[in-house]
């Protein structure tokens, strides 16, 4: 017996179950799972083509992740779940797969992801401390066992500021200077990212990607990104998150909290708070492109309200470095735009 709970306030769910992945997805749970009396309903989606379901059997709640194999490749997703299971990092248990159809049922989480909790500095404190632990555990992976994250990848990344941000989001036509000054900042960025220790980077440790569990908190999710790259990358997504802002202050305690948890750096805190910041821009440049290409792309406005705090941190940033100086004269009211 299979059934779905549906609602009219669920449009998107009522169109979808029509469509030939529900009916795979159907047809895989019953006859190949071997899962009965399933009740099944939509947990969430993300920024990629993947979408997530909630099965409950018996007393049983478990996730399925429908990634279609034409769009998504499921294989680093697998590969990664395992590693980082080996370095006790709390991702959710694989309890079947079937990747030439994209369908993986995993260990459910719940709801609770760190961003509905971060409730007061009390609850951030705590969660946080957890959230280290858990990131210097991701650091132990063995360096270059993984993709590393190249200089080509980040200029890749970086010109999605350009290209979807500037150019498609702000109708900007740029001058020879302005494009010139965008090589020449990036070139910048990946040399301050390729001289920090390289270790594992999940690539998106933030609030929505870490779940309290009821034990072994956080339980991390959306991993199979990750790549060999620089040390402060994570730090900059958790502490410089794009959906929950902190005081700078708080942000450089917490970078101290780990800072004192590495075993004798080879760097100083004045040296990581550097990379972090630069780290940080480099990533918020992407973002500011990847949210656009979301809304005119792939038809996702709701990331345009997250642009104003990237904004604000690339600002920020950019203040605060000499080697900024020029890329803010010709582009801090380009950025000023979305505040």
């Amino acid at each position: 017996m299979f059934s779905s709970k549906l609602s009219s306030s669920n449009p998107t769910f009522l169109l979808y179950i029509l469509d030939t992945r529900f009916k795979q997805l159907k047809k895989w749970l019953t006859e190949e799972v071997k899962l009965t009396y399933l009740n099944v309903e939509p947990a969430s989606s993300d920024a990629s083509f993947r979408r997530y379901f909630r099965v409950t059997t018996g007393n049983a709640s478990l996730i399925l992740m429908d990634a279609p194999p034409e769009k998504e490749n499921s294989v680093p997703f697998v590969e990664t779940a395992y590693r980082l299971a080996n370095l006790n990092v709390h991702t959710p248990e694989i309890h079947a797969k079937n990747l030439d159809l994209g369908f993986i049922l995993l260990e459910d989480f719940g709801d609770k992801d760190y961003l509905s909790q971060l409730t007061s500095l009390e609850a951030a404190d705590s969660l946080y401390r957890d959230a280290i632990d858990s990131l210097l555990l991701i650091q132990q992976g063995e360096p270059n066992t993984i993709e590393r994250y190249s200089a080509e990848k980040l200029r890749e990344e970086m010109s999605l500021f350009e290209n979807w941000y500037l150019k498609q989001h702000l109708k900007l036509e740029l001058t020879q200077q302005q494009t010139s000054l965008l090589s020449s900042t990036q070139d910048f960025l990946v040399k301050t990212c390729l001289e920090q220790p390289q270790v594992w980077v999940h690539r998106d440790f933030h609030s929505r990607n870490l779940m309290v569990t009821t034990e072994n908190t956080p339980g991390v999710i959306d991993f199979q990104d990750m790549v060999t790259g620089p040390i402060t990358y994570d730090l900059a997504s958790l502490f410089k998150d794009c959906y929950i802002e902190w005081p700078r202050h708080q942000q450089l305690r917490w970078l101290n909290q780990y800072y004192e948890k590495l075993e004798s750096p080879h760097f100083s805190f004045a040296q990581l708070e550097r990379w972090f910041d630069l780290t940080a821009f480099q990533r918020h440049l992407k973002v500011l492109g990847i949210f656009c290409r979301l809304n005119y792309r792939d038809g996702k406005p709701a990331y345009l309200n997250d642009l104003p705090l990237v904004a604000k941190y690339c600002l920020e940033t950019m203040q605060k470095y000499v080697e900024l100086s020029s890329f803010a004269e010709h582009f801090k009211e380009p950025l000023e735009k979305c505040l």
